[in-house]
């Protein structure tokens, strides 16, 4: 999800999943968490008794929900012993009241923490969740998973740096951010889906000519802008460059390929190319309006396909942003889902691991398929049956055989997508320059970096 719905990780490759789990006691000295010895980890969740996982999740829309309830109903039919007792929110949500959750003496076992330095950096930081090394050399995550994708859900003891450090979390879906198209609408606008950036734009000076709503786009959070133009800043700076300025190891916000982006997104607005009045129109409201018919394209990520597959069937379309050139590799922002991660202060934290174990496992990646969703990793067994999972599945394989993901941008600063979002509303409604924009991006990137 950042993302706010998920939110969404950065390079990295696709392709299988299948373990996590977290391990550490809380220790005695301090408020960090003790390790444990691989030797003293339980796999053997039928011996642990009568237990009550709290699991604290985000899978709140359509085949999200359907794949954690059959997974969660499975866990539970194969240890008896176990009930799962589910609390889910929307991402928001999640994210308002997670920290006082993980603060509390009595945390769930088991929750979805953002990546980045605003959530799980934060929350490593501050000693409330547990390292999950020690469960990986008996689960063998760090085997099955490309290194890129797990250095995702890897911080530094310190909270300083995300990318590397210990494992906290392990992810069950894959996540690109792209376009969306109706189908019928191009077909009546006789627009064929756009290859590069220069047909898109004609594409939608043609729809907005011919009285459609180019692009399907509400704002109210701020990280919707973001992912906007961050797909933007793809498509004119260097990935590279994006992923270290992200990271903190590189470059300015205020650099000419980022000032462009923030202009392409004035130039949209100023336009008329979004739906009306998108800064007060909440986020997940965007795909619902699309599937009604408003929009002619709408970026988003592909946690919204199987909703959308529900809703529009054969009308809807998938793909990466446009390139520079036809035929030329694309950057966008993806990689995984938020990571299933185990808090500090957990009673079972044995169990919990055995079940991020389970609901990330090569047979979780199978029911990743049959309920809509893209799974991180190849699912042995089952292939996508709708045309729009099919389109989804063929993009994210493409990315990762160009490495082609890039990092969700609120991953950049703890207060990111206020300090940036924030000004990026105002640029969308005309009342504040690229130039401006990107300046406010930068100070607060500095004011961070200055403070790690």
């Amino acid at each position: 999800m950042p993302t706010l719905m998920r939110r969404g990780a950065v390079a990295a490759a696709a392709a299988l999943v299948t373990a996590l789990a977290a391990a550490c006691a809380p220790g005695s000295s301090g408020d960090k968490p003790a390790g444990k010895a691989p030797a003293a980890v339980s796999t053997d969740v039928a011996k642990a008794g009568n237990v009550t996982l709290t699991v604290w999740d985000q899978e709140v829309q359509g085949g999200l929900k359907e794949q954690i309830e059959k997974l969660n109903a499975q866990f539970q039919a194969t240890y008896p012993n176990v009930k799962i007792n589910r609390v889910s929110r929307s991402f928001s949500d999640l994210q308002k009241t997670l920290r006082l959750a993980l603060s509390g003496s009595n945390p769930p076992d088991v929750v979805e923490a953002n990546q980045g330095y605003a959530s799980m950096a934060q929350f490593v930081k501050a000693g409330m969740l547990l390292p999950l090394d020690p469960y990986d050399q008996v689960y063998g995550w760090k085997k099955r998973y490309p290194k890129g994708l797990l250095d995702l859900n890897s911080v530094t003891d310190d909270g300083k740096l995300i990318g590397s450090g210990k494992l906290y979390g392990v992810s069950l879906n894959g996540e690109i951010v792209g376009l969306y198209y109706n189908k019928e609408k191009l077909q009546k606008l006789g627009i064929q889906p756009p290859k590069t950036w220069a047909e898109f734009d004609q594409a939608l000076a043609t729809a907005k000519g011919k009285g459609e709503v180019p692009i399907a786009f509400g704002n109210v959070e701020k990280l919707p802008a973001m992912q906007l133009y961050g797909i933007l800043q793809d498509g004119l700076a260097d990935k590279e460059a994006v992923r270290r300025l992200v990271f903190g190891s590189g470059g300015s916000w205020t650099d000419g390929p980022n000032v462009q982006a923030a202009q392409k997104l004035a130039d949209w607005s100023k336009k008329g190319y979004f739906t009306k009045n998108a800064n007060s129109i909440k986020w997940d409201d965007t795909p619902v309006n699309f599937a009604k018919g408003e929009g002619v394209f709408m970026f988003g990520g592909t946690w919204w396909a199987p909703d959308l597959n529900d809703r529009m069937k054969e009308k809807v379309g998938f793909m990466l942003p446009p390139a520079s050139q036809a035929g030329a590799p694309v950057a966008t922002m993806g990689g995984e889902s938020l990571p299933w991660s185990i808090t500090a202060k957990s009673k079972h934290a044995d169990v919990a691991a055995a079940y991020i174990n389970f609901i990330t496992s090569p047979k979780a990646m199978d029911v990743s398929v049959e309920t809509g969703n893209l799974p991180v990793l190849p699912a042995p067994s089952r292939q996508p049956s709708a045309a729009l999972m099919r389109e989804v599945s063929a993009a994210w394989g493409e990315l990762s055989r160009n490495d082609g993901t890039t990092p969700y941008l609120d991953y950049a600063t703890p207060t990111f997508t206020d300090a940036f979002g924030g000004p990026l509303q105002e640029l969308v409604a005309g009342r504040r320059s690229p130039e401006e924009a990107m300046k406010a991006a930068q100070d607060d990137y500095t004011a961070f970096q200055n403070k790690k």
